[in-house]
């Protein structure tokens, strides 16, 4: 039924339940659902420039999240809160 392409498979698996769901309730109309593979040329400046962007996303995202944890501590501390 899917490709190995792990894209192919959302539309495939929405069209079998989508399917499921008209013979439950006895309609006569059908989905029909093909999909073309995309272009898989190879540009690297496209995966350079997804790659760096992702990278820049984690970098700030792991610098924000150790003070968001510190900040819960510190204030855990200030009110005398203790887990049981």
């Amino acid at each position: 039924m899917c490709s190995p392409e792990p894209i192919n498979c959302f539309p495939m698996l929405l069209n079998i339940l989508s399917n499921t769901f008209l013979r439950l309730f006895h309609s006569t109309a059908r989905f029909r659902v093909w999909s073309q593979l995309f272009y898989t040329g190879e540009n690297t400046e496209l995966k350079n420039y997804i790659f760096f962007g992702l990278f820049t996303y984690l970098l700030v995202l792991a610098a924000g999240l150790p003070p968001l944890f510190a900040m819960g501590t510190v204030e855990d501390y200030k009110v005398k809160s203790r887990s049981c």
